[in-house]
C-alpha cells in the first residue's frame, strides 16, 4: 500500500483530495461564521424589542426601538418600489412627520401593488393633526436607480432621492401608531433563521468525510488488486 502512495499517480489524487477537504474545511467555517452572525442579529432584535422606545436623535443603532411626535407632510409622501411581503409584490409607503426637532422619516407600511411596480398606488391618507409613532430605527439603503421612475416612487430608502432631507442616519419603520392609521399592513420584521447556515456547515463537513473515505476504499481496492495481480503472476 505504501508503495502505491510513492507513485506519481497516487501522489497527484492525494494532493486533489487534500486541496478539497481544505475547500470543504473553509466552507463550513464560513457556513458557520454566517450562522453565528444571524444569532447574533436574532439576539440584537430580541433585546431591542424588549427595550423603552427613546427619541430619534442623529445616530441610532439600527432597531433601536424609537417614538416620536409630529405630524405628517403628505405632499412629500413617496413610495418605495418591488418590495415583496409574503411573496406578493408592493410598496412602502414613507411620509416626512415633521418634529419639533426635525424632519423624521417613516415608513408607515406596506401597500399591495395591484398593477405593476411602475404604477403608482392608491396611498391610504396618513392622519391628520399631530400623530406620535413608535417603531424600530433602520439604516438607511443605498438607492439602484434614480431616474426613469414616476414621480413620488423610488428604488430604495436613500436620502439622496428623499424629498425632504433629514440630518438623521435612518428612519422609523412604524409598529404602533396613535391614532391610529387605515389601510396599510405592517412590514414585517425579518425573519433570523440561522439553521440553514448550520446544516450546510454540517453538509461541507461530511463531504470532506465521504473525501477521506473514499480516498481510503480507493486505495485499499488498488492495493487488493495489485495483491492478486502479483499472487496469479507468482
Amino acid at each position: 500500500m505504501l508503495s502505491l502512495l510513492r507513485t506519481r499517480r497516487w501522489l497527484s489524487f492525494t494532493a486533489i483530495v487534500v486541496l478539497v477537504i481544505i475547500a470543504f474545511g473553509f466552507l463550513s467555517r464560513w457556513q458557520w461564521e454566517r450562522a453565528a452572525e444571524k444569532q447574533a442579529l436574532n439576539s440584537e432584535m430580541v433585546a431591542a424589542r424588549a427595550a423603552e422606545p427613546i427619541a430619534p436623535t442623529v445616530a441610532h443603532s439600527e432597531w433601536t426601538p424609537v417614538t416620536a411626535t409630529g405630524s405628517y407632510d403628505r405632499t412629500h409622501e413617496v413610495v418605495v418600489r418591488k418590495r415583496p411581503q409574503d411573496t406578493v409584490n408592493g410598496f412602502w409607503v414613507m411620509t416626512p412627520l415633521v418634529t419639533e426637532s426635525g424632519v423624521v422619516w417613516v415608513n408607515r407600511g406596506w401597500l399591495r401593488a395591484d398593477g405593476n411596480a411602475m404604477t403608482y398606488p392608491d396611498v391610504p391618507p396618513a392622519p391628520d393633526g399631530d400623530v406620535t409613532v413608535t417603531g424600530m430605527w433602520r439604516t438607511w439603503q443605498q438607492a439602484r436607480t434614480t431616474t426613469g421612475l414616476p414621480a413620488g416612487m423610488i428604488s430604495d430608502v436613500d436620502p439622496a432621492v428623499l424629498p425632504v432631507p433629514t440630518d438623521l442616519n435612518g428612519y422609523v419603520q412604524l409598529t404602533e401608531s396613535n391614532p391610529k392609521q387605515e389601510g396599510l399592513d405592517s412590514v414585517l420584521l425579518p425573519e433570523i433563521d440561522d439553521s440553514r447556515n448550520i446544516s450546510y456547515a454540517v453538509q461541507w463537513i461530511l463531504f470532506a468525510a465521504v473525501c477521506i473515505g473514499g480516498w481510503f476504499f480507493f486505495l485499499r481496492r488498488e492495493a487488493r488488486d495489485d495483491a492478486q495481480r502479483q499472487a496469479q503472476e507468482a
